[in-house]
């Protein structure tokens, strides 16, 4: 199994893979064409945007500048706004359904790194995917960490850091992130 096999397989991979260190160039190549394209040039910056993510559905928007390790680990459904600052460190897979919405400098981390120092001066490190269902709306300035699913219809307060599962139809926030209340009938109606 090649490192980045191992990498998406959840285990601990080098992350100075030669290959995986030419992929980590492309995206940020490709996310550099895309953060200095001119915002009118709308047909070029959806076709940097469908080449370097994996997969991503019709009627989106992604404010720049925008940061991908990868890109290519990206699943991104329908109906999808991502405002400005977003990192997405896709070592692992991220899944995002369809009408998310996402707010300003929103930070979504797979990578782990072991806490021994000699096993972080080797390279070693792994990760673990987040998935984000649909109808989800992020506040700015949150962060998702490794691991983390976070149910439909659910909202996460600006300034979050989200460390645990979120289920669905709630308002979540804080740091740690905890659930706050259900969502009522009259936000929970389309």
């Amino acid at each position: 199994m090649n490192e980045k096999e191992k990498m998406l397989n959840g285990e601990n991979y080098n992350g100075g893979d030669e290959q995986l260190v030419f992929e980590r160039k492309k995206a940020f190549q490709l996310t550099q064409a895309y953060n200095t394209c001119d915002p009118f040039e709308q047909v070029r910056r959806e076709a940097l945007i469908r080449e370097l993510m994996g997969c991503i559905g019709d009627d989106f928007t992604i404010e720049a500048p925008l940061h991908c390790d990868y890109g290519s680990n990206m699943q991104i459904g329908h109906h999808f706004y991502c405002n400005c600052h977003a990192v997405f460190l896709d070592c692992a897979k991220i899944t995002i359904g369809n009408h998310v919405f996402i707010g300003p400098n929103a930070n979504f981390y797979t990578a782990l790194h072991p806490i021994s120092w000699s096993k972080r001066a080797n390279g070693e490190e792994s990760a673990k995917p987040i998935t984000i269902k649909d109808h989800v709306w992020i506040g700015g300035n949150v962060t998702i960490l490794p691991g983390v699913t976070i149910g439909e219809h659910s909202v996460i307060g600006a300034g979050s850091v989200v460390t645990k599962d979120i289920p669905d139809n709630v308002i979540a926030a804080g740091n740690p992130c905890r659930i706050l209340r259900p969502l009522n009938e009259e936000e929970m109606s389309s």
